[in-house]
C-alpha cells in the first residue's frame, strides 16, 4: 500500500477570499440593528412562557401511564401464553391448547376493554 499524504492546506487567514464577505456585519445584514433581540419592539414574548415543557395535566399523565403498563403486562401475558399454547397444542395436549386458546381471547377482551375505557383520552 503507498503512503500517499493529501495537498498542504493553504495558510489560514481570517477574512475571505471575496471581498464583498469582508465588510462589516452592520453593512452585510442592515436588518440587524444593536437593539435586535431584547430590546426590539417588535418581540412581544421571549420563549415559551413559564412551565414550559412541565406536565400541564399530571392526573391525566399518570391515568394514561398506569394504563399503558396494565396493557404492556396483558400483551406480555398474551406472549407467553401465545408459547405456552402452541408447545401444548404441538405435543398433542389439546386440551391444554384450548384453555391458552381462551386464555388468550380473555386477554385481548381485556386490552379492548382499557381502550374503551375513556375514548378522550385517544
Amino acid at each position: 500500500m503507498s503512503d500517499i499524504q493529501p495537498p498542504p492546506r493553504p495558510p489560514y487567514s481570517p477574512g475571505s477570499a471575496q471581498p464583498r464577505l469582508n465588510r462589516p456585519v452592520q453593512e452585510r445584514y442592515p436588518q440587524i440593528r444593536p437593539t435586535s433581540g431584547y430590546g426590539d419592539p417588535r418581540v412581544r414574548h421571549t420563549g415559551p412562557g413559564p412551565g414550559a415543557g412541565t406536565e400541564q395535566e399530571p392526573e391525566r399523565s399518570s391515568k394514561l401511564n398506569a394504563r399503558l403498563v396494565l396493557a404492556l403486562t396483558v400483551v406480555i401475558g398474551q406472549l407467553w401464553a401465545l408459547t405456552v399454547t402452541v408447545n401444548e397444542w404441538m405435543k398433542g395436549n389439546t386440551a391444554t391448547a384450548w384453555w391458552g386458546a381462551g386464555f388468550l381471547l380473555l386477554s385481548f377482551l381485556v386490552v379492548i376493554a382499557l381502550w374503551l375505557l375513556d375514548p378522550k383520552d385517544r
